[in-house]
């Protein structure tokens, strides 16, 4: 059987937008993974290019003044002192992109450069940038003919902005650089534009700092890992569902009224995914009489809903700081409403790189919690008259000894990325820019750890699919019996050692491409 495509295509009840309108609101998270993740279209809204047009003009007339102004006359950073001659100034800014495009390492992912370059187009059409109008309509154009960037993943601090990524972006603007066309092609960018009718733009004062100063890189990461964290919570309910109910364990502890007594909202929503996903299970009700003892399971079985729900209000306090991180016009100088031209702090990624921290650590509970759920499988002493390793012939065969290893080692992992990154400041720009967010670093981090958390989970349910086989001629819950089936579909059932590494990764995709939790919500309704 062929392994399902690596690509993580919508769900059939996820409604992805065809066009994405920017104006001068926030996009919403569904725009920008339907931009980034899905292709869709973009277009900028009237209203937006007349502020654009507004804004232009006051830094035309600052531009023609004879005091001078931040970015529009000055040079930048620790050289904002030196005064620039107008026949300079588009040098300048040429100069300015060039210059920062100094990333390196491994390319970026198609949809991290396609929700960065979105983002800064949404701050273009706040007007509060000062750009021209055919600048911001570049990044649109970039954007609907499927040119992606060469963005690298070593460069920014995290302030003033995602500045080596973002400039990255702007200078296939310009027609340099190297580009990604839709079919995965490397291309010289100037080529690559023609080829679309796209004409290379020529930036003028203060353009080339509205296009590099802003957090879009890591807000963009953050966005998309919480569209996947959606996922993976349920996920993570459905995986410890299957585990409770494969080891024999109780239902008991997820009632509604025991919840209710610590009324935190992602506990209350764990726990009611886990009742009704567990709902007229055989296996459970075998077990459920007046003499059953099961009323004190492990913490990680016992103890599932409070330690995923505690993830799911991490992820709603950083949804919170995203969603105002969306509503922001982040540049500097800025142009007010006014004309005034004011430089600010704005740009620093702090706000968005304290909770990509943050939920680097709820991930790695996450994961650590599904591995050790994941264990107990394997224990005769621990697993309720299951084989040992859930082999067919312990001694003979392992069974799922080395797919625990495979987890243990993501999860040690996933610890160590859950060290923050937003501590670790490092001076810069001859000490102009002295205190730094390492917000990209924070999501970098934060995206390999939902990847190794997809994973984890894929693993558990893999084992717990084959626990509840085990468990026959007792039938497992109408929810879980859907999920295992959908596994069943690619992986065979109980029997003699296989090449197992196939079998992770095709539970890996059904993780990945949500047929697992699709599967299950065709018993149980959408879950929380």
């Amino acid at each position: 059987m062929p392994l399902l495509s690596r690509s993580i295509p919508a769900r059939s009840n996820d409604r992805v937008e065809d066009t994405v309108i920017v104006g001068i609101g926030p996009l919403t998270p569904a725009e920008v993974v339907a931009v980034a993740r899905y292709g869709a279209q973009v277009r900028i809204d009237d209203q937006a290019l007349e502020e654009i047009a507004k804004s232009r003009a006051a830094i035309e007339a600052l531009a023609h003044a004879d005091t001078p102004h931040y970015g529009v006359s000055t040079g930048f950073g620790a050289l904002a002192t030196r005064h620039i001659a107008p026949e300079l100034r588009a040098q300048l800014q040429r100069s300015l992109i060039r210059s920062h495009a100094a990333g390196s390492g491994p390319e970026v992912e198609t949809e991290v450069v396609r929700a960065l370059a979105l983002l800064r187009l949404s701050t273009l059409a706040t007007g509060r940038t000062g750009v021209k109008v055919e600048t911001a309509q570049a990044y649109a154009g970039l954007l609907n003919a499927h040119l992606t960037p060469v963005v690298h993943e070593y460069g920014s601090l995290g302030c003033s902005g995602d500045l080596a990524p973002l400039s990255h972006v702007a200078l296939a603007i310009l027609g340099e650089g190297k580009v990604r066309d839709a079919d995965g092609n490397l291309r010289d960018a100037g080529e690559a534009l023609q080829s679309k009718g796209l004409t290379p733009i020529v930036l003028a004062e203060k353009e080339g700092l509205a296009l590099i100063n802003g957090t879009d890189g890591m807000l963009g990461m953050l966005v998309l890992a919480l569209a996947d964290l959606d996922r993976l919570f349920k996920t993570a309910d459905l995986a410890a569902a299957m585990s409770v109910e494969a080891q024999l364990g109780t239902d008991r502890v997820f009632a509604e009224d025991l919840q209710a007594l610590r009324p935190h909202p992602g506990q209350a929503a764990a726990a009611a995914n886990l009742r009704a996903i567990l709902k007229d299970s055989a296996i459970v009700a075998s077990h459920r009489g007046p003499d059953c003892n099961r009323v004190q399971d492990a913490y990680s079985l016992r103890c599932s809903p409070q330690v995923h729900g505690a993830a799911r209000d991490t992820a709603a306090h950083a949804a919170s700081v995203a969603d105002r991180e969306l509503a922001a016009a982040i540049d500097n100088p800025v142009v007010l409403k006014d004309g005034r031209v004011e430089s600010n702090g704005n740009f620093h990624g702090a706000p968005v790189g304290y909770v990509l921290d943050f939920l680097a650590i709820a991930v790695a509970d996450l994961a650590s919690i599904s591995e050790r759920r994941t264990d107990r499988f394997l224990d005769v002493a621990r697993n309720h008259g299951l084989n040992a390793f859930l082999a067919d012939d312990p001694g003979v065969d392992s069974g799922h000894m080395i797919a625990q290893y495979t987890q243990a080692a993501i999860v040690s992992e996933l610890k160590r990325l859950a060290v923050p990154a937003s501590v670790d400041s490092i001076p810069s720009s001859a000490m102009q820019e002295d205190h730094v967010s390492m917000g990209w670093s924070a999501a970098r981090k934060l995206r390999k750890a939902v990847d190794g958390l997809q994973r984890v989970l894929a693993i558990e349910i893999l084992t717990a699919a084959r626990a509840l086989d085990l468990r026959a001629p007792l039938d497992p819950a109408p929810a879980t019996a859907a999920a295992r089936n959908a596994l069943r579909r690619y992986v065979e059932g109980p029997g003699t050692d296989r090449h197992l590494a196939p079998e992770l990764e095709h539970s890996v995709q059904l993780v990945a491409n949500g047929t697992y939790i699709e599967a299950t919500e065709t018993v149980t309704g959408p879950l929380n």
